[in-house]
């Protein structure tokens, strides 16, 4: 496997276009279409929380029904979340545009929101965009940039990537986007991500492959605690690699399950790092934790601690914040086994040793955590099991763009 140059247009027979429709922002681009030459297998996964965006029901209802989806039309600015019928509505007569203009069963045209919870989508306008776009598809790496920018909000960086890699001789290509960086927590987090494959699978099998990737990405981040009403994840398989179809759970199916996991990780830690206000990545590794579920618990407890978020904005290794948390998760641990150190491309510093705190550097302390990415590393020395959670630190500007938001 290997990262290329690209995102949603990477693989084969994937187009993409952009426009600026005017949903809420005025002079940037706010609507994004993702379009395959040929129909294609789906699977997706969909916010927790219990109240669901209208295109989130939409999503849902098309990736269950187990028709194809051929097409995908994003809006930002509004979320058409607490919209009634008539947040349905402008999903059917986004999907119906689609199918007017380029042929493609609107039942097969998935649609997607984010922005502002409980106004009104301008359908007039969503369909107009519908029709722009429909003129200016492209299969440039451009056109996948570009739309990888028109679906942002609060976002201040795109995130797209694209890979390529081998199954049965063939060259598979796997592309995609995703914006997010407030409302998020996990289960899933809050966020829109679109991938594109040419490879050839089994519908089963492609959504048994998301559903477990997403575990150890798009699940271990959290940025402020909230689960959004739109968190929306898709991915698209035309087959136009030509590879033979994978049907059952073998060494081609592991190689694309890797790939997977490879592009959702890469685009979680941009969410990350990208949370509202962040000036830093901040990454909770915990290792040989007695279980897989304690693991995971612990490293999302110290990425979701607004204690300890705030510590590392402030380049204060106040370890007592981080086993604080890690106390409360929810795990059963002995603290008396943990080790606890500060990593970042400037060292590894341990601050911690089961059950004892150590007379540390506080300088080489603050280098550490002034670096970009910052790791606290927990080893829980009481079993095998490893997770890594992704989050950032909470600064003043968080308060403000929230505070903001609708103006």
């Amino acid at each position: 496997m290997k990262q290329i140059e690209g995102g949603v247009t990477a693989a084969k027979g994937f187009k993409a276009a952009v426009t600026a429709a005017g949903i809420k922002y005025q002079g940037r681009t706010d609507m994004a279409m993702v379009t395959c030459d040929v129909p294609c297998e789906c699977a997706g996964t969909f916010t927790s929380n219990v109240v669901k965006a209208a295109c989130v029901q939409w999503d849902m209802k098309l990736t269950y029904s187990g028709k194809p989806m051929q097409a995908v039309v994003v809006n930002s600015g509004i979320a058409n979340a607490c919209t009634g019928k008539e947040g349905f509505d402008a999903c059917e007569a986004t999907a119906k545009a689609v199918e007017e203009t380029m042929g493609i069963p609107f039942e097969s045209v998935a649609v997607a929101s984010t922005g502002v919870i409980g106004m009104q989508l301008p359908v007039e306008k969503l369909v107009n965009g519908v029709k722009a776009m429909s003129a200016e598809l492209s299969d440039t790496m451009e056109a996948g940039t570009a739309a990888s920018k028109a679906i942002m909000t609060t976002d201040t960086i795109n995130k797209e990537i694209a890979v390529s890699f081998e199954v049965g001789g063939k060259t598979v290509t796997l592309g995609g986007m995703s914006k997010g960086s407030g409302m998020i927590h996990p289960n899933m987090c809050t966020m829109l991500g679109f991938l594109t494959t040419d490879l050839a699978i089994e519908k089963k099998l492609l959504q048994e492959a998301l559903s477990e990737v997403i575990l150890d990405t798009f699940n271990m981040i959290t940025v402020d605690g909230d689960t959004s009403t739109n968190d929306t994840l898709l991915i698209m398989a035309d087959g136009l690699a030509q590879n033979d179809k994978i049907t059952e759970k073998n060494a081609d199916y592991d190689t694309f399950r890797e790939a997977l996991f490879f592009v959702c990780r890469y685009l979680a830690r941009r969410m990350a790092g990208d949370g509202e206000g962040a000036t830093k990545l901040f990454e909770a590794q915990v290792v040989n934790a007695k279980s897989k579920a304690d693991a995971r618990t612990l490293a999302r407890a110290i990425v979701g601690s607004n204690l300890s978020k705030a510590a590392i904005y402030g380049c204060d290794a106040n370890f007592g914040r981080f086993l604080c948390a890690m106390g409360y998760s929810g795990a059963q641990f002995d603290q008396n086994d943990v080790e606890l150190f500060f990593v970042s491309k400037a060292g590894k510093l341990q601050v911690f040793d089961k059950g004892t705190p150590l007379a540390f550097d506080e300088e080489k302390a603050v280098e550490i955590m002034k670096e970009e990415e910052v790791t606290v590393f927990v080893d829980m020395h009481e079993g095998i099991e490893e997770a890594t959670a992704f989050g950032c630190d909470l600064t003043y500007d968080y308060v403000k763009i929230n505070a903001d938001y609708r103006s």
